[in-house]
């Protein structure tokens, strides 16, 4: 398969950007870097290879379950199927962690619940070098890759636990979420590369998209230190929600994404 047909291939799918995701793919199977695709020669098998990536593609697998990598926070993460893949608007709860923790050798204890592939707290222990953290995940599959990520990236000073949020014991300085949010009923009506692919688990937040807040509030004020803070992650449309959901702690602000939109909750344990 040539890059051309790779293009129309994942145009005709209905694929964003077909021309720049055919030259990423068949970068990675070069092995070379995008710009080197223009003139490459790949081999017969490279060739063959390609293909196989592009179809996968076309049925919209997600890029990065393809490649095994996302990058979050400049960092290079190992994802695939049975985790949800980071993204870029989840940066913002590591933006607002620096904003309200400002010492970066400061000596904290910091959890992540619900962790993923643990981007999140690796992330966020890159920016504290003193700091230790603990990761909560009750998927096995998601689990895995949160635990090698953890030991690639950031060794000794993270801990992955294969339990439910509800088993963390405190106090953290700081929190961390990025709980399911999209209501039930919307799930299926996501974009096939999510919908069909990512873990339910990870997306689904039941009838209102407002279940795992208010498990969160529940559990969050005897997790944080006094002085404490939570940063939790929020879909479109739940910022006016938020400020019923969290008796016990204050609400410091709601930070915008890149996009502007509502992204990322700030609680405080006074």
């Amino acid at each position: 398969m040539t890059l051309e047909e790779a293009t129309r291939r994942l145009s005709d799918a209905g694929i964003d950007n077909p021309r720049a995701e055919a030259r990423l793919l068949l970068a990675h199977v070069m092995g070379i870097s995008r710009d080197q695709t223009l003139t490459a020669q790949p081999t017969d098998g490279q060739a063959k290879a390609f293909a196989a990536l592009v179809e996968r593609r076309a049925a919209h697998e997600p890029f990065a379950y393809i490649t095994g990598r996302k990058e979050f926070w400049s960092l290079d993460f190992e994802v695939g199927p049975g985790v949800l893949v980071p993204r870029p608007d989840t940066e913002t709860l590591i933006e607002e962690a620096l904003r309200v923790a400002p010492d970066r050798n400061a000596h904290l204890r910091i959890a992540d619940l619900g962790t993923g592939s643990g981007a999140i707290l690796i992330a966020a222990l890159k920016e504290f070098p003193n700091a230790s953290g603990m990761g909560f995940e009750s998927s096995p599959e998601a689990f895995r890759w949160a635990s090698a990520n953890v030991a690639r990236l950031i060794g000794d000073r993270a801990q992955i636990r294969l339990a439910d949020w509800v088993s963390a014991e405190g106090p953290f300085d700081l929190v961390f979420s990025n709980p399911p949010y999209i209501a039930s009923a919307e799930v299926e009506s996501l974009m096939p590369d999510v919908a069909d692919f990512e873990p339910h688990a990870a997306l689904d937040g039941g009838p209102d998209g407002l279940a795992a807040y208010r498990e969160l509030g529940e559990l969050l004020p005897g997790l944080l230190a006094q002085g404490g803070h939570a940063l939790l992650e929020i879909g479109l449309g739940q910022a006016q929600s938020m400020a019923a959901l969290f008796p016990g702690l204050e609400m410091s602000r709601i930070a915008p994404d890149l996009s502007g939109v509502p992204r990322c909750v700030i609680l405080r344990k006074p």
